[in-house]
Protein backbone atom coordinates (compact mmCIF):
# COMPACT_ATOMS: atom_id res chain seq x y z
CA UNK A 1 0.00 0.00 0.00
CA UNK A 2 1.15 3.09 -1.15
CA UNK A 3 2.45 5.72 1.98
CA UNK A 4 1.67 8.93 0.20
CA UNK A 5 2.44 11.39 3.27
CA UNK A 6 5.74 9.51 2.92
CA UNK A 7 6.21 10.17 -1.20
CA UNK A 8 5.76 14.24 0.21
CA UNK A 9 8.70 13.81 2.44
CA UNK A 10 10.68 11.73 -0.39
CA UNK A 11 9.94 14.66 -3.12
CA UNK A 12 10.16 17.65 -0.07
CA UNK A 13 14.52 17.88 -0.09
CA UNK A 14 14.91 18.57 -3.74
CA UNK A 15 12.25 20.65 -3.96
CA UNK A 16 13.39 22.38 -0.86
CA UNK A 17 16.84 22.92 -2.47
CA UNK A 18 15.31 24.61 -5.10
CA UNK A 19 13.31 26.79 -3.72
CA UNK A 20 14.81 29.53 -3.06
CA UNK A 21 16.48 29.95 -6.87
CA UNK A 22 12.65 29.75 -8.04
CA UNK A 23 11.95 32.27 -6.20
CA UNK A 24 14.40 34.92 -6.72
CA UNK A 25 14.79 33.83 -10.39
CA UNK A 26 10.64 33.38 -10.63
CA UNK A 27 11.02 30.30 -12.66
CA UNK A 28 8.06 28.13 -12.55
CA UNK A 29 8.51 24.76 -11.43
CA UNK A 30 7.21 22.43 -14.38
CA UNK A 31 10.21 19.84 -13.52
CA UNK A 32 9.10 19.96 -9.91
CA UNK A 33 4.87 19.16 -10.76
CA UNK A 34 6.71 16.60 -13.41
CA UNK A 35 8.00 14.64 -10.40
CA UNK A 36 5.06 14.94 -9.08
CA UNK A 37 3.09 13.53 -11.68
CA UNK A 38 5.45 10.29 -12.00
CA UNK A 39 5.15 9.83 -8.15
CA UNK A 40 1.74 9.13 -7.96
CA UNK A 41 1.34 11.63 -4.98
CA UNK A 42 -1.68 13.39 -6.70
CA UNK A 43 -3.74 10.33 -6.42
CA UNK A 44 -3.96 9.85 -2.43
CA UNK A 45 -7.14 11.69 -2.13
CA UNK A 46 -8.93 9.34 -5.07
CA UNK A 47 -11.08 6.69 -4.19
CA UNK A 48 -9.04 2.77 -4.09
CA UNK A 49 -11.10 1.63 -6.61
CA UNK A 50 -10.26 4.60 -9.13
CA UNK A 51 -6.63 4.15 -8.71
CA UNK A 52 -5.97 6.35 -5.50
CA UNK A 53 -5.21 5.82 -1.89
CA UNK A 54 -8.39 7.11 -0.60
CA UNK A 55 -6.29 8.61 2.13
CA UNK A 56 -7.45 10.39 5.84
CA UNK A 57 -7.80 14.55 5.65
CA UNK A 58 -4.75 14.01 8.33
CA UNK A 59 -2.63 12.59 5.74
CA UNK A 60 -3.92 15.03 3.32
CA UNK A 61 -2.52 17.75 6.13
CA UNK A 62 0.96 15.93 6.47
CA UNK A 63 1.38 16.40 2.84
CA UNK A 64 0.53 19.86 2.73
CA UNK A 65 2.80 20.35 5.87
CA UNK A 66 5.75 19.23 3.98
CA UNK A 67 5.36 20.44 0.64
CA UNK A 68 4.39 23.59 2.20
CA UNK A 69 7.69 24.12 4.44
CA UNK A 70 9.83 22.52 1.29
CA UNK A 71 8.35 25.44 -1.10
CA UNK A 72 4.76 26.79 -0.59
CA UNK A 73 4.39 27.75 -3.81
CA UNK A 74 4.45 24.01 -4.89
CA UNK A 75 1.94 23.44 -2.63
CA UNK A 76 -0.59 25.79 -3.37
CA UNK A 77 0.24 25.13 -7.21
CA UNK A 78 -0.89 21.39 -6.16
CA UNK A 79 -3.99 22.51 -3.96
CA UNK A 80 -6.68 23.62 -6.44
CA UNK A 81 -5.77 19.58 -7.85
CA UNK A 82 -6.56 18.04 -4.33
CA UNK A 83 -9.88 20.34 -4.01
CA UNK A 84 -10.96 19.12 -7.32
CA UNK A 85 -10.71 15.46 -6.17
CA UNK A 86 -13.15 16.82 -3.00
CA UNK A 87 -15.61 18.33 -5.07
CA UNK A 88 -15.53 15.80 -7.65
CA UNK A 89 -15.73 12.66 -5.27
CA UNK A 90 -19.14 14.90 -3.51
CA UNK A 91 -21.28 16.11 -6.25
CA UNK A 92 -19.87 14.76 -9.43
CA UNK A 93 -21.86 11.65 -10.66
CA UNK A 94 -20.59 7.86 -10.68
CA UNK A 95 -20.20 8.44 -14.18
CA UNK A 96 -18.21 11.55 -14.12
CA UNK A 97 -16.05 10.48 -11.55
CA UNK A 98 -15.28 7.46 -13.05
CA UNK A 99 -14.31 9.29 -16.32
CA UNK A 100 -12.15 12.51 -14.09
CA UNK A 101 -11.52 10.64 -11.46
CA UNK A 102 -9.71 7.75 -13.03
CA UNK A 103 -7.77 10.14 -15.32
CA UNK A 104 -6.29 11.55 -11.91
CA UNK A 105 -5.57 7.49 -10.70
CA UNK A 106 -3.36 6.92 -14.01
CA UNK A 107 -1.12 9.69 -12.51
CA UNK A 108 -2.74 12.80 -14.27
CA UNK A 109 -2.63 16.28 -12.54
CA UNK A 110 -5.47 18.87 -12.55
CA UNK A 111 -6.10 22.53 -11.72
CA UNK A 112 -8.59 25.08 -11.46
CA UNK A 113 -10.04 27.92 -12.11
CA UNK A 114 -12.60 29.74 -10.22
CA UNK A 115 -11.94 33.25 -8.89
CA UNK A 116 -12.51 36.31 -11.07
CA UNK A 117 -11.87 40.03 -11.21
CA UNK A 118 -14.89 42.29 -10.84
CA UNK A 119 -18.28 42.41 -9.46
CA UNK A 120 -19.42 43.63 -6.45
CA UNK A 121 -18.36 40.80 -4.08
CA UNK A 122 -15.75 38.04 -3.82
CA UNK A 123 -16.86 34.78 -5.49
CA UNK A 124 -19.22 36.33 -7.67
CA UNK A 125 -18.99 34.08 -11.86
CA UNK A 126 -19.66 35.65 -14.35
CA UNK A 127 -17.72 32.87 -16.83
CA UNK A 128 -21.37 31.07 -18.97
CA UNK A 129 -21.78 27.96 -20.77
CA UNK A 130 -24.39 29.39 -23.87
CA UNK A 131 -26.04 27.73 -26.58
CA UNK A 132 -25.54 29.16 -29.85
CA UNK A 133 -26.16 27.33 -33.13
CA UNK A 134 -26.46 23.70 -31.68
CA UNK A 135 -23.48 23.87 -29.44
CA UNK A 136 -22.79 24.96 -26.23
CA UNK A 137 -19.74 26.96 -25.43
CA UNK A 138 -17.68 28.52 -22.69
CA UNK A 139 -16.78 31.95 -22.41
CA UNK A 140 -15.35 34.19 -19.71
CA UNK A 141 -12.10 35.34 -17.94
CA UNK A 142 -10.65 34.05 -14.63
CA UNK A 143 -8.04 35.06 -12.43
CA UNK A 144 -6.22 33.92 -9.90
CA UNK A 145 -6.28 30.19 -12.06
CA UNK A 146 -3.53 28.83 -10.07
CA UNK A 147 -1.66 25.53 -10.81
CA UNK A 148 -3.60 25.95 -14.54
CA UNK A 149 0.25 26.11 -16.66
CA UNK A 150 1.46 22.81 -14.56
CA UNK A 151 -2.39 20.93 -15.09
CA UNK A 152 -3.22 17.97 -17.40
CA UNK A 153 -7.06 19.26 -16.87
CA UNK A 154 -8.41 22.04 -15.31
CA UNK A 155 -11.81 22.56 -13.77
CA UNK A 156 -13.36 25.51 -14.25
CA UNK A 157 -16.22 26.99 -12.49
CA UNK A 158 -18.95 28.59 -14.20
CA UNK A 159 -22.60 29.45 -14.94
CA UNK A 160 -25.46 28.20 -17.38
CA UNK A 161 -28.31 30.70 -19.33
CA UNK A 162 -30.28 30.45 -16.08
CA UNK A 163 -27.38 31.82 -13.50
CA UNK A 164 -27.51 28.17 -11.93
CA UNK A 165 -23.69 26.56 -11.38
CA UNK A 166 -21.64 24.11 -12.63
CA UNK A 167 -18.39 22.46 -13.24
CA UNK A 168 -16.66 22.37 -16.80
CA UNK A 169 -13.50 19.95 -17.13
CA UNK A 170 -11.09 21.32 -19.97
CA UNK A 171 -8.40 19.17 -21.15
CA UNK A 172 -5.02 21.84 -21.21
CA UNK A 173 -4.77 21.97 -25.17
CA UNK A 174 -8.51 22.68 -25.27
CA UNK A 175 -9.36 25.00 -28.51
CA UNK A 176 -9.75 28.66 -27.55
CA UNK A 177 -8.27 28.12 -23.88
CA UNK A 178 -5.57 30.46 -23.21
CA UNK A 179 -3.18 30.38 -19.86
CA UNK A 180 -1.53 33.55 -18.99
CA UNK A 181 1.68 33.80 -16.52
CA UNK A 182 1.12 37.18 -15.79
CA UNK A 183 0.79 36.75 -11.90
CA UNK A 184 2.94 39.52 -10.05
CA UNK A 185 2.24 39.12 -6.70
CA UNK A 186 5.31 39.91 -4.11
CA UNK A 187 4.95 36.67 -2.86
CA UNK A 188 4.02 32.94 -4.37
CA UNK A 189 5.74 34.39 -6.95
CA UNK A 190 5.65 30.76 -8.74
CA UNK A 191 2.37 29.02 -8.48
CA UNK A 192 1.35 29.90 -11.64
CA UNK A 193 -1.64 32.11 -10.70
CA UNK A 194 -2.71 34.26 -13.40
CA UNK A 195 -5.36 34.73 -16.20
CA UNK A 196 -7.49 32.28 -17.73
CA UNK A 197 -9.49 33.18 -20.75
CA UNK A 198 -11.96 31.13 -22.65
CA UNK A 199 -13.10 31.54 -26.05
CA UNK A 200 -15.61 29.76 -27.42
CA UNK A 201 -14.75 26.65 -26.01
CA UNK A 202 -17.13 23.96 -27.98
CA UNK A 203 -17.96 21.30 -25.04
CA UNK A 204 -19.45 18.03 -25.27
CA UNK A 205 -22.39 16.46 -22.14
CA UNK A 206 -19.45 14.54 -20.63
CA UNK A 207 -17.51 17.79 -19.71
CA UNK A 208 -20.42 19.60 -17.98
CA UNK A 209 -21.31 18.94 -14.23
CA UNK A 210 -24.26 20.37 -12.82
CA UNK A 211 -23.59 21.54 -9.34
CA UNK A 212 -26.01 23.90 -8.61
CA UNK A 213 -28.27 21.41 -6.27
CA UNK A 214 -25.41 22.19 -3.65
CA UNK A 215 -26.30 26.32 -3.77
CA UNK A 216 -26.55 26.85 -0.42
CA UNK A 217 -26.21 23.52 1.31
CA UNK A 218 -23.39 22.99 3.91
CA UNK A 219 -20.49 20.81 2.69
CA UNK A 220 -17.11 19.33 4.25
CA UNK A 221 -15.38 20.37 1.13
CA UNK A 222 -14.93 24.34 2.18
CA UNK A 223 -13.25 22.97 5.34
CA UNK A 224 -10.70 20.81 3.64
CA UNK A 225 -10.16 24.07 1.67
CA UNK A 226 -9.33 25.66 4.27
CA UNK A 227 -7.19 22.68 6.08
CA UNK A 228 -4.88 22.50 3.40
CA UNK A 229 -4.63 26.33 3.43
CA UNK A 230 -3.62 26.42 7.26
CA UNK A 231 -1.13 23.48 6.69
CA UNK A 232 0.89 25.23 4.02
CA UNK A 233 0.71 28.26 6.64
CA UNK A 234 2.33 26.08 9.12
CA UNK A 235 4.99 24.65 6.45
CA UNK A 236 5.85 28.13 5.73
CA UNK A 237 6.58 28.25 9.56
CA UNK A 238 8.38 25.09 10.11
CA UNK A 239 11.29 26.32 7.24
CA UNK A 240 11.13 29.57 8.64
CA UNK A 241 12.14 28.10 12.63
CA UNK A 242 14.69 25.06 10.67
CA UNK A 243 16.47 28.42 8.71
CA UNK A 244 16.22 30.38 12.10
CA UNK A 245 17.76 27.46 13.80
CA UNK A 246 20.72 27.22 11.65
CA UNK A 247 21.63 30.21 11.75
CA UNK A 248 21.83 31.05 15.58
CA UNK A 249 23.80 28.21 15.71
CA UNK A 250 25.94 29.08 12.83
CA UNK A 251 26.68 32.61 12.07
CA UNK A 252 24.69 34.71 14.59
CA UNK A 253 27.64 36.73 16.85
CA UNK A 254 26.66 37.37 20.44
CA UNK A 255 26.62 40.59 21.75
CA UNK A 256 29.70 41.96 23.97
CA UNK A 257 26.92 42.92 26.58
CA UNK A 258 25.50 39.46 26.31
CA UNK A 259 27.92 37.88 28.50
CA UNK A 260 28.44 34.71 26.50
CA UNK A 261 30.99 33.51 24.36
CA UNK A 262 28.06 31.89 21.60
CA UNK A 263 24.90 32.96 20.28
CA UNK A 264 23.23 30.08 20.98
CA UNK A 265 23.79 30.67 24.72
CA UNK A 266 22.76 33.88 24.34
CA UNK A 267 19.16 34.41 26.62
CA UNK A 268 17.41 36.61 24.01
CA UNK A 269 18.08 34.06 21.30
CA UNK A 270 16.85 31.42 23.11
CA UNK A 271 13.94 33.36 23.78
CA UNK A 272 13.29 34.07 20.49
CA UNK A 273 13.74 30.58 19.36
CA UNK A 274 11.56 29.02 22.37
CA UNK A 275 8.65 31.74 21.43
CA UNK A 276 9.07 30.62 17.57
CA UNK A 277 8.65 26.78 17.94
CA UNK A 278 5.92 27.65 20.41
CA UNK A 279 4.10 29.77 17.64
CA UNK A 280 4.53 26.92 14.99
CA UNK A 281 4.17 23.70 17.26
CA UNK A 282 0.87 25.19 18.35
CA UNK A 283 -0.31 25.78 14.92
CA UNK A 284 0.76 22.63 13.93
CA UNK A 285 -1.33 20.69 16.72
CA UNK A 286 -4.59 22.85 15.84
CA UNK A 287 -3.97 21.62 12.00
CA UNK A 288 -3.77 18.29 13.16
CA UNK A 289 -6.66 18.90 15.62
CA UNK A 290 -8.86 20.00 12.81
CA UNK A 291 -8.02 17.39 10.65
CA UNK A 292 -9.50 14.88 12.63
CA UNK A 293 -12.51 16.78 12.93
CA UNK A 294 -12.82 17.45 9.00
CA UNK A 295 -11.92 13.63 7.98
CA UNK A 296 -14.85 12.83 10.80
CA UNK A 297 -17.56 14.71 8.48
CA UNK A 298 -15.86 14.57 5.00
CA UNK A 299 -16.53 10.25 5.64
CA UNK A 300 -20.57 10.56 7.07
CA UNK A 301 -21.14 13.59 3.95
CA UNK A 302 -19.81 11.02 1.38
CA UNK A 303 -21.67 8.36 2.69
CA UNK A 304 -25.08 9.98 3.03
CA UNK A 305 -24.40 11.31 -0.73
CA UNK A 306 -24.51 7.82 -1.71
CA UNK A 307 -27.36 7.48 -0.17
CA UNK A 308 -28.69 10.09 -2.15
CA UNK A 309 -28.50 12.92 0.82
CA UNK A 310 -26.94 15.91 1.17
CA UNK A 311 -26.69 15.83 4.98
CA UNK A 312 -28.37 14.13 7.75
CA UNK A 313 -28.49 15.88 10.95
CA UNK A 314 -25.93 14.11 12.57
CA UNK A 315 -24.12 14.93 9.75
CA UNK A 316 -24.71 18.29 9.73
CA UNK A 317 -23.42 18.95 13.50
CA UNK A 318 -20.32 17.24 12.17
CA UNK A 319 -19.79 19.54 9.51
CA UNK A 320 -20.43 22.73 11.28
CA UNK A 321 -17.58 21.12 13.95
CA UNK A 322 -15.48 20.62 11.47
CA UNK A 323 -15.44 24.34 10.34
CA UNK A 324 -14.79 26.06 13.52
CA UNK A 325 -11.95 23.96 14.72
CA UNK A 326 -10.79 24.91 11.06
CA UNK A 327 -11.33 28.07 11.93
CA UNK A 328 -9.34 27.90 15.11
CA UNK A 329 -6.67 26.43 12.85
CA UNK A 330 -6.86 29.32 10.25
CA UNK A 331 -6.33 31.66 12.76
CA UNK A 332 -2.89 30.38 14.46
CA UNK A 333 -1.48 29.33 11.34
CA UNK A 334 -1.68 32.60 9.94
CA UNK A 335 -0.42 34.14 13.68
CA UNK A 336 2.65 32.00 13.60
CA UNK A 337 4.01 31.91 9.80
CA UNK A 338 3.36 36.00 9.39
CA UNK A 339 5.11 35.97 13.60
CA UNK A 340 8.29 33.60 12.97
CA UNK A 341 8.89 34.57 9.38
CA UNK A 342 8.83 38.38 10.71
CA UNK A 343 11.01 37.64 13.90
CA UNK A 344 13.80 35.33 12.39
CA UNK A 345 15.31 39.03 11.66
CA UNK A 346 15.68 38.96 15.64
CA UNK A 347 17.61 36.01 15.41
CA UNK A 348 19.87 36.36 12.37
CA UNK A 349 20.03 39.99 12.29
CA UNK A 350 21.53 42.47 9.39
CA UNK A 351 23.28 39.49 8.00
CA UNK A 352 19.99 37.81 7.27
CA UNK A 353 18.48 40.37 4.92
CA UNK A 354 21.33 39.90 2.57
CA UNK A 355 19.55 39.18 -1.00
CA UNK A 356 21.64 36.09 -1.75
CA UNK A 357 19.62 34.11 1.25
CA UNK A 358 16.37 35.37 0.23
CA UNK A 359 14.89 34.59 3.40
CA UNK A 360 12.84 37.61 2.78
CA UNK A 361 10.73 35.41 0.56
CA UNK A 362 9.59 33.60 3.73
CA UNK A 363 7.52 36.46 4.94
CA UNK A 364 6.55 37.46 1.34
CA UNK A 365 5.12 33.67 1.23
CA UNK A 366 3.07 33.58 4.51
CA UNK A 367 1.92 37.40 3.44
CA UNK A 368 0.98 36.69 0.26
CA UNK A 369 -0.99 33.31 1.04
CA UNK A 370 -2.78 34.29 4.37
CA UNK A 371 -4.64 37.05 2.45
CA UNK A 372 -7.12 34.41 1.15
CA UNK A 373 -9.43 34.59 3.85
CA UNK A 374 -9.69 37.64 6.70
CA UNK A 375 -8.98 35.69 10.29
CA UNK A 376 -11.33 38.44 11.58
CA UNK A 377 -14.83 36.75 10.43
CA UNK A 378 -13.40 32.99 11.60
CA UNK A 379 -12.95 34.87 15.06
CA UNK A 380 -16.74 36.04 14.98
CA UNK A 381 -17.84 33.38 13.57
CA UNK A 382 -15.91 30.85 16.28
CA UNK A 383 -17.47 33.32 19.66
CA UNK A 384 -21.14 32.99 17.89
CA UNK A 385 -21.01 29.15 18.01
CA UNK A 386 -19.68 29.55 21.39
CA UNK A 387 -21.79 31.90 22.94
CA UNK A 388 -24.98 31.71 20.68
CA UNK A 389 -24.42 28.13 19.26
CA UNK A 390 -24.70 29.62 15.84
CA UNK A 391 -23.22 27.67 13.19
CA UNK A 392 -20.85 29.74 10.73
CA UNK A 393 -22.21 30.96 7.56
CA UNK A 394 -21.95 28.12 4.35
CA UNK A 395 -20.07 30.53 2.48
CA UNK A 396 -17.27 31.51 5.24
CA UNK A 397 -15.98 27.71 4.33
CA UNK A 398 -15.27 28.34 0.98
Amino acid sequence: MTDYADLARQLAPAIADSAPGRDAERLLPFDVFDRIRASGLGAARVQKELGGGDVSQSVVAEIFMTLGKADPNVAQGLFPHFMNIEQLRLMASPDMQGRYLAKIGEGQLSSGAVAERGGGFRGEIHTHVSQAEGRKMLQGSKFYSTGCLFADFIKVQAVDEEGRALYVMLPRDADGLVLKDDWDGMGQRVTASGTSEFHDIVLSDEQIIPIHHWSGRRSYVGAAAQLIHCAIDVGIGLAVLEDAIYWAKNHTRPLRESGVSKASEDPYILYAIGEMSTRVRGAEALVRRAADHVELACRAQLEDSRQGCFATEETERLLVRSSITTAEAKIASTDAALYVSQRMYDVGGAATTQKRFNYDRHWRNARTHTTHDSVAYKYKAIGNYLLNDAPPPITFTY
